[in-house]
């Protein structure tokens, strides 16, 4: 039997740009998501699946449903139980 529960952990990315900003024409408005996307969420799911992968008996890894991976990672935990051992009778 497969059991299964879901746990979400979302992030919200927000930037505040000063209309100053918005009026310069050298300004790169989405280089705040870009840094997310090369830099911060490639070290935050690194750490993730350290700490994931520490723990005996379980695996983790990413499973797609479908969306960009600049929307959604979807993190797989996989904990296979054995059955109880009988004891041999002599």
């Amino acid at each position: 039997m497969k059991k299964e529960k879901s746990f979400t952990l979302r992030f919200s990315l927000e930037a505040e740009i000063p209309p100053e900003l918005l009026e310069d024409d050298d300004f790169e408005e989405d280089h705040w998501l870009a840094q997310w996307e090369a830099h911060i969420k490639p070290g935050l799911i690194r750490a993730v699946f350290s700490h994931l992968r520490s723990f005996e008996g379980w695996e983790a890894h990413v499973r797609s449903r479908g969306l960009s991976s600049t929307d959604e990672v979807e993190v797989v935990m996989m904990h296979t139980l054995a059955p109880p051992t009988k004891p041999v009778l002599q």
